[in-house]
């Protein structure tokens, strides 16, 4: 970088996380957009940056014509040879030098204008980008406000939104609390993308295993179903892909650690992991442990409707979670 303007371009660059020719397309538009406004002629107007100087360069383009229709945006054949000789043809273009000294102050406020609003165009298309691909993500982030009940809470250089029906019923925050969520979803509107996040989806409980479950994320364990109710209790169906890993066990971890781990960052969320089974009965069994299956009869395969028949007091039935 050999000018200051150079140097304040890959600044703003740096800062805004853009690539620095989008700066200075926007420096371009912005001395446009100002250059016509002071202007106001018909002219066809041409900006420049030029890199070895730092400044931005103003032209008028006139095509090449047989017999000028109209002056501002014209030029005839036979003036243009006289101008660069038999270099010039019908149908090229001439650049003419113009003044963007004299803009003035309300023109240079135009400009900055134009500026701000690229730049911030091409921020916002940057973080859409940046997130749009990694719905399902888990993300930190710290709670930085409260509005009717949501959570605003700032990710990285973003801020996130954690919805009221997206927050677990056991947690309370408190301004400048530690959070991790997972990305539900990004959507698009006026004030640009905005990141929505979850504390109930099955999802953020998936990724957390697979954080803290080496055999998870190294595939030997897969995971092929979770449920949850959130803050009150969770089933994971899991399943080992080599028989001598035992897959309930690689979750839980020696002494529980493993679960453990994730139950503390759920608030306390009671995680129940059952081991996965292509055969219905034994994976049904498996599920609503310790109830004791009396029978069970698949009655539609398609919808895998099951019917399931227990002996199971009560107060045990009402402690499952519908799987």
């Amino acid at each position: 970088m050999h000018n200051p303007t150079q140097q304040q371009i890959e600044a703003l660059a740096k800062e805004k996380g853009i690539d620095p020719d989008i700066v200075i397309a926007a420096i371009e538009d912005a001395v446009l957009a100002a250059s016509h406004k002071y202007y106001k002629s018909d002219e066809n107007l041409r900006t420049k940056f030029n890199s070895e100087t730092g400044q931005v360069e103003l032209f008028a383009v006139r095509q090449i014509v047989e017999d000028v229709n109209d002056p501002a945006t014209e030029i005839s054949l036979k003036e243009a040879q006289d101008l660069y000789g038999d270099a010039a043809e019908v149908d090229m273009e001439i650049e003419f030098p113009k003044s963007t000294e004299v803009l003035g102050r309300i023109a240079a406020q135009t400009a900055k204008q134009v500026i701000f609003q690229k730049v911030r165009e091409a921020e916002r298309e940057n973080i859409y980008a940046e997130y749009s691909d990694r719905v399902g993500d888990v993300v930190p982030g710290t709670v930085k406000r409260f509005e009717n009940g949501d959570i605003y809470v700032e990710s990285g250089h973003v801020e996130a939104l954690l919805p009221r029906r997206e927050q677990s019923r056991a947690e309370n925050y408190t301004t400048g609390d530690r959070v991790r969520a997972v990305i539900r979803e990004v959507n698009k509107n006026a004030k640009g993308p905005q990141l929505i996040l979850s504390r109930t989806d099955p999802v953020l409980l998936i990724k957390l295993f697979e954080q803290e479950v080496p055999e998870i994320y190294d595939g030997t364990v897969s995971i092929r179903g979770a449920v949850r109710e959130a803050g009150d209790r969770a089933k994971v169906a899991v399943y080992s892909r080599e028989r001598d890993v035992d897959p309930v066990g690689a979750c839980v971890g020696m002494k529980g650690t493993r679960v453990q781990a994730i139950i503390r960052e759920l608030r306390g969320e009671k995680i129940d992991i059952v081991e996965w089974s292509e055969d219905p009965t034994l994976f049904v069994t498996n599920a609503i442990s310790p109830a004791r299956v009396q029978r069970v009869t698949v009655v539609d395969e398609t919808e895998r409707v099951i019917e399931v028949i227990v002996d199971a007091p009560p107060e045990t039935d009402r402690r499952w979670i519908e799987t």
